[in-house]
């Protein structure tokens, strides 16, 4: 089979979207035999400079095109012309790609599946013309895709009113090896939190949370990794001297893995006060390496803590609460401390990737079969062990 995914925004940009279809297209290359590439296009949010015309990530082939217009909804029509010999086209994410693809069908008649990462909906701006715009132009697209893949139930419960019968759940999955057991094996009182500095993820909230703690106990303090996307690194650092917290937080501007890796294990807490999350990649990795998550009561975190039975709902509007919570959870002795870890690394095993990679690789089977492409007629799609 020969899958194209095509999305906003890839590797070397970092990112929930980016990192799930890097992850997603190297497994299914690498172990379950798809022929798979990815479609995206060449300047990276935020950041000067044009990106090669043609990639290689993890050994998948990338394609990158030209684009104009906003971040928000970027126009890239010679996409059209990069889709090539693909027997199927998955989208990722609702925005002109998902439009594009739907009023071009006529011309490129080929199966497609998209996968909703959340939507348009991470935050409140614009809630009326988001609204209006679901409504009208993403219902008319979504009926051009074969399936329609909530990747989380938050997600579903968005789409089912116009997906209906074509849609089926499949959460995101994790790196379980990316950051397995990498936060610290001994106790301590410091939250780590990453991710894009983004203003629906409420980075804000952070440094009052941790003035509640250290009013609890002065020894906790707080790392912030990211890469800035519309709140900058001097607007976090402004946010924690108005709070009186700066000396007791540290920034990890634009990490790469190994740099996350090394952050992480000064951790035993990570915090995410996000106002919207499609899935929460970022809480189950910080689970994988034995975090504990202090996590904001949106549905797809009280999904998680609920599932798991590990982590600390933290609400914004009563922090000083949270943070009695927190101090009392908080335990010095190692032993104990180690059984908490563990707990959390086994809370984030079943989001592994390698059964997300081929509960899709059967959809495309399954939408690909009555359609006569030569490449699946009596094949089967299995993991190699």
């Amino acid at each position: 089979m020969k899958i194209v995914h095509v999305v906003r925004q890839f590797s070397p940009s970092v990112g929930g979207l980016e990192d799930s279809v890097r992850q997603l297209a190297a497994l299914q290359r690498r172990e379950l035999g798809l022929d798979t590439r990815v479609v995206t296009l060449n300047r990276v949010f935020n950041r000067p400079g044009v990106l090669a015309d043609e990639d290689e990530v993890d050994g998948v082939p990338v394609r990158r095109v030209p684009w104009r217009g906003s971040t928000r909804y970027p126009l890239a029509p010679s996409a059209l012309q990069a889709l090539g010999d693909a027997d199927l086209i998955h989208v990722h994410a609702i925005d002109f790609f998902f439009d594009y693809f739907a009023a071009t069908t006529w011309l490129h008649r080929k199966p497609m599946i998209v996968s909703t990462h959340g939507g348009f909906f991470h935050t409140g701006a614009f809630s009326r013309l988001k609204k209006l715009w679901f409504s009208t132009l993403t219902r008319m697209s979504i009926r051009a895709y074969d399936a329609v893949i909530a990747c989380s139930e938050n997600d579903a419960d968005i789409f089912r009113r116009i997906a209906g019968t074509r849609l089926m759940t499949i959460e995101n999955g994790v790196n379980q090896q990316k950051f397995f057991d990498a936060s610290s094996p001994s106790p301590r009182r410091t939250i780590v939190s990453f991710g894009r500095f983004a203003s629906h993820k409420r980075p804000d909230l952070l440094f009052p949370l941790l003035v509640a703690l250290k009013r609890k106990n002065p020894d906790w303090s707080m790392v912030i990794a990211g890469r800035p996307a519309d709140v900058s690194t001097e607007d976090l650092r402004r946010m924690a001297q108005d709070a009186q917290v700066a000396s007791s937080v540290r920034f990890v501007v634009d990490p790469d893995d190994e740099t996350l890796r090394e952050t992480i294990g000064e951790a035993s807490y990570f915090a995410s006060l996000s106002e919207h999350e499609g899935f929460g990649l970022a809480a189950v990795e910080a689970m994988s390496a034995g975090l504990t998550p202090l996590l904001s009561p949106i549905p797809p975190f009280r999904r998680l803590v609920a599932q798991t039975g590990v982590g600390v709902l933290v609400d914004p509007a009563d922090l000083d609460e949270a943070a009695i919570r927190i101090e009392a959870a908080h335990v010095e002795d190692e032993a104990a401390a180690s059984v908490v870890r563990r707990l959390a690394m086994q809370g984030a095993e079943p989001y592994d990737w390698r059964s997300v990679a081929q509960r899709y690789a059967n959809v495309y089977q399954d939408i690909l079969r009555p359609s006569g492409h030569a490449s699946l007629r009596g094949a089967s799609v299995q993991g190699r062990s």
